[in-house]
């Protein structure tokens, strides 16, 4: 009899074990012909299985290019670059998350002020949200009501000037905005510019303001920005000279300053022309760092040195599609998707614990022009 209740617990904990966690999965896709898309779409995966179903259709919405989780899991946000008839500039969209399927149900959409919004962020709070604009090379900032729906714009600046390559800085083209770790300030990445502005920011009143900034070398465009788990190191991504640049975080004064700055191809490539990077994201256990190389169509795997900050690349893995955008790895940090742009696709990889290095798992979904995809824990 012991042996048999013995037997039981340990298969029921094996079971367990290989069910892992269940997350829905969401997709933003630009909505045009090419794609076949016709809004944000959404999957579900198992974290202990790696298994991942075709994506399904959550919510019928123009361009959401960029997707944001609010911190209750009870609403997501959206960027659309074309907006509602009468807004000035692009729309940012409020939805809420009708749970287990993951439908989405619109509550509100209000204008981005600024045109080309490409990435939505939220408070760790769940009080404000944020957004850039990279064609009108602006930020705003909103106030998120207790249904879920966006208040108009409470904050809104416009940067001014231009940088290194008047091809693609004439003038400001913001590309992310990302908040610190103790929700103190907001981060926004200047592509045309060559600079990260810094925001203080004020949650209960939906407002940021100016605080200082910090900049990489000219004709780098830094693009989009991830935090090191330890909250010392910052990492920014500079999509047109394809390097990523490590800083030191000081927290206490919210500033930035530069450790170094490395090539996110292999040495063999680093001439190639046309090529621009998308995405940073660092590892939950803060031993690497990823970065989407485009038209190279591979993620660069760096190891990061926790004492100092400094990067190392180690692989340039195939991105298994073209045009490889966003990614995002699960909270498990076992699985990277990553979604393709071009190729209207979505590629799973097993994420080595030890090495960092990745596995393409053999698994694709179909999902049209995809280009942000968004893990939902479900408790």
């Amino acid at each position: 009899m012991k042996r048999t209740a013995l037997t039981l617990l340990l298969t029921a904990l094996s079971i367990t074990a290989i069910a892992g966690d269940n997350y829905l999965v969401y997709y933003g896709c630009y909505t045009n012909a090419k794609s076949g898309s016709k809004g944000i779409y959404v999957s579900n995966f198992n974290s202990g299985s790696g298994q991942l179903s075709d994506p399904q259709l959550a919510v019928e919405t123009g361009s959401p290019s960029f997707l944001a989780i609010h911190p209750s899991k009870k609403y997501l946000y959206a960027v659309g670059e074309m907006g509602a008839p009468g807004q000035k500039g692009g729309g940012v969209s409020a939805f809420g998350i009708l749970l287990p399927e993951g439908k989405l149900k619109p509550i509100n959409q209000v204008s981005s002020v600024g045109a080309g919004p490409c990435h939505v962020s939220v408070d760790k709070t769940g009080k404000m949200a944020m957004v850039a604009n990279y064609g009108g090379g602006s930020v705003a900032s909103y106030s998120i009501q207790e249904n879920g729906g966006l208040s108009e714009a409470k904050t809104f600046v416009q940067h001014e000037g231009s940088g290194a390559n008047p091809k693609r800085q004439a003038g400001p083209h913001a590309h992310s905005l990302n908040v610190s770790p103790d929700n103190r300030f907001g981060f926004a990445c200047d592509l045309g510019l060559d600079k990260v502005f810094i925001y203080k920011l004020d949650p209960a009143a939906g407002k940021m303001m100016a605080h200082g900034h910090t900049s990489v070398a000219p004709g780098s465009g830094p693009r989009h920005f991830a935090f090191h788990p330890s909250a010392k190191y910052v990492f920014v991504n500079n999509e047109m000279s394809m390097t990523e640049t490590s800083f030191a975080y000081d927290a206490e004064k919210g500033m930035l300053t530069e450790i170094a700055t490395v090539s996110t191809l292999p040495v063999a490539d680093q001439a190639m022309k046309g090529l621009s990077t998308a995405e940073t994201v660092a590892h939950p256990n803060g031993k690497f760092v990823y970065v989407s190389n485009r038209t190279h169509d591979t993620i660069a795997v760096f190891t990061c040195d926790q004492a100092t900050g400094k990067l190392t690349l180690i692989q340039n893995a195939p991105a298994e599609g073209n045009i490889p955008r966003n990614f995002s790895l699960d909270p498990s940090g076992k699985w990277m998707l990553v979604v393709h742009q071009d190729s209207n696709t979505g590629a799973l990889f097993k994420v080595d614990q030890d090495t960092g290095k990745l596995t393409f798992t053999g698994k694709k979904v179909n999902v049209g022009g995809s280009v942000c995809v968004r893990f939902l824990g479900l408790d």
